[in-house]
C-alpha cells in the first residue's frame, strides 16, 4: 500500500461550501481519501502532514474548451508568409487555415506538449480539448491531464464527412481506463452539412459520447444560418471551396437547427453562445445543455460578449474556457477568471467563477465523478495559492482576485522537475521547472 499523506494549509476552499480554516487532504495512491479540519484528520490518521501555512488549497481548475495543439500558433504565424492581420471572425478563420496549410504532421506534437505543460503550470488539470487529428490522441493519455478528447468531425461533402466520423469514432477510448475520456466536436453549424448532423447525433448516442460545439460565436454565423449571407457566403465558403453547397439557409437560429437534430442533451457543452437570442437560451435550458464561454477569445477576435445576465437569470450551467492561443493570449484559467470578472461586475461573482472553473467545467465534461471539487474519491488534483493572509471575511475574493499560484498536483504527485515520472508524468513531460514563475 503506497504512503497516506496530508496536506494542510491556512485555508481549504471548495466551490459552494464555507472555507475550511486549517483545512487539509488525506491522500493515497493518487486520490482524496478524506478532507476537514486538519487536528480532526490527525485525530483519525497517523500519517506525514505537508504544511503550507499562509496558503489555501483549492481544486485544480478545469478547462472547458481548449485547442492545445494550436499552442505555438504564435510562432507559426509570425515565420508564415501569410500577411495575418484579421478585422473580423470571417478574416480570422480564412488566415488560420492558410498559416495551418502551410504546417507539417510533425510540428503538433510540441505543440500539444507545451499547451499540456501550459495548463499543469497554472493549475488546470483537467481539460475539454478538440482533437483535429486523432492520430495525436496518445499525446494527451500520456500526459497527466483529466478530462475529455472531443474529436473533431465537419465537412459538407458526405464522403468527406463520413471519413471524418468514422476516424473519430475509431479513436474512441473504450476501455474506461485512461483519464481523458472521449467525445465528439461537430465543428459548428456552418461547417457540417445540415443533413450530417442526425448522424452524428446516431454516433453520439450508440456510443454514449458527449458533445462539445462551437455555437454562435459570431454574428456573421447567424447571419449565414438564417438566411445563407454575409461573409460566410461571400468569402469563406468560396475560401474552403464549397460553393456548391450555398443556397440552403435553415431559416432559423444555430441554436434551433442543432436542436431540430437532437444534438442538445445534458452531455452537450455548447461553446461561446455569445449571439444567442432569449428564445435560443431558453432552449439550451430546456434541454440541460452546458455552456463553456470564452471571454478572453470573444474580445480578442471582436465578437461581441456573451448575454451573461441573461444566463444567469433562467440558470444555464456555465462553465470556463480559454479557447487556444490563436485567438488568446494564454492558456491560464486565472488569467480569464480575472477576466470574466472585471467584464460581467454585476453578473459575476467570485463564487460564480469559481464554480465555472471547478465544478461547472467538470460537470459540462461530464466528468463530474472525478474532478471539480476536493471530496473523498476524486482524483487528488490540487492546487497551493498564497497571498491570500487574512481572515475568513473575504477570503475568497482574495483568491479569486489577488492570489498567487505556488504548488500543483496532479493525482497526488507534485507538479515540478523532480516529480517521480513513475508516479506521474514521462520523461516529455517532466520538465525542469525550477525557477520558472507559475501565474
Amino acid at each position: 500500500m503506497s504512503e497516506s499523506i496530508i496536506y494542510a494549509a491556512s485555508w481549504l476552499i471548495n466551490p459552494d461550501a464555507p472555507p475550511v480554516a486549517g483545512g487539509a487532504l488525506l491522500v493515497r495512491n493518487g486520490s482524496i481519501v478524506d478532507t476537514g479540519p486538519l487536528n480532526a484528520l490527525l485525530r483519525e490518521y497517523s500519517v506525514p502532514v505537508i504544511d503550507f501555512p499562509g496558503c489555501v488549497l483549492l481544486p485544480g481548475f478545469v478547462n472547458a474548451h481548449t485547442h492545445l495543439e494550436l499552442t505555438h500558433f504564435p510562432s507559426w504565424r509570425l515565420r508564415s508568409s501569410v500577411d495575418y492581420n484579421p478585422r473580423r471572425f470571417t478574416d480570422w478563420i480564412i488566415q488560420l487555415i492558410k498559416i495551418a496549410r502551410g504546417l507539417t504532421a510533425a510540428e503538433y506534437p510540441p505543440s500539444i506538449r507545451e499547451g499540456v505543460r501550459m495548463c499543469l503550470e497554472s493549475g488546470t488539470t483537467a481539460i475539454g480539448e478538440v482533437v483535429t487529428n486523432p492520430a495525436m490522441a496518445g499525446l494527451y493519455h500520456h500526459s497527466p491531464l483529466a478530462g475529455r478528447l472531443y474529436f473533431e468531425v465537419l465537412g459538407q461533402e458526405r464522403a468527406h464527412f463520413e471519413s471524418k466520423l468514422a476516424a473519430a469514432t475509431a479513436a474512441v477510448d473504450q476501455d474506461g481506463v485512461q483519464t481523458l475520456l472521449s467525445g465528439l466536436a461537430p465543428h459548428s453549424p456552418y461547417t457540417i452539412a445540415p443533413e450530417h448532423l442526425t448522424a452524428i447525433r446516431d454516433a453520439s448516442a450508440s456510443h454514449a459520447l458527449p458533445l462539445a460545439i462551437h455555437l454562435s460565436e459570431s454574428r456573421s454565423e447567424a447571419d449565414f444560418i438564417f438566411d445563407g449571407t454575409g461573409e460566410l457566403a461571400t468569402e469563406f465558403y468560396p475560401f474552403v471551396g464549397w460553393e456548391r453547397f450555398l443556397g440552403r439557409p435553415a431559416r432559423c437560429s444555430s441554436t434551433d437547427l442543432l436542436d431540430r437534430h437532437g444534438l442538445l442533451t445534458p452531455t452537450t457543452v455548447a461553446v461561446h453562445c455569445v449571439h444567442l437570442s432569449v428564445a435560443d437560451a431558453r432552449i439550451i435550458k430546456s434541454r440541460g445543455t452546458h455552456i463553456a464561454l470564452c471571454p478572453r477569445s470573444n474580445e480578442l477576435l471582436d465578437v461581441g460578449r456573451a448575454p451573461v445576465s441573461l444566463f444567469k437569470k433562467i440558470g444555464i450551467p456555465l462553465a470556463l474556457g480559454t479557447d487556444s492561443l490563436a485567438s488568446n493570449n494564454s492558456l491560464s484559467l486565472w488569467d480569464e477568471l480575472r477576466f470574466a470578472l472585471e467584464t460581467f461586475p454585476n453578473d459575476l461573482s467570485e463564487q460564480d467563477v469559481l464554480r465555472m472553473v471547478t465544478t461547472g467545467g467538470a460537470a459540462a465534461l461530464s466528468v463530474s465523478e472525478t474532478c471539480g471539487s476536493l471530496e473523498a474519491g476524486k482524483r487528488a488534483d490540487f492546487q497551493v495559492v498564497g497571498n491570500c493572509e487574512g481572515g475568513e471575511a473575504g477570503v475568497l475574493g482574495r483568491v479569486m482576485r489577488e492570489s498567487i499560484l505556488q504548488e500543483v498536483y496532479v493525482g497526488g504527485v507534485r507538479y515540478a522537475g523532480n516529480v517521480n515520472p513513475k508516479r506521474a508524468f514521462t520523461a516529455e513531460y517532466a520538465e525542469d521547472r525550477r525557477g520558472k514563475t507559475m501565474s
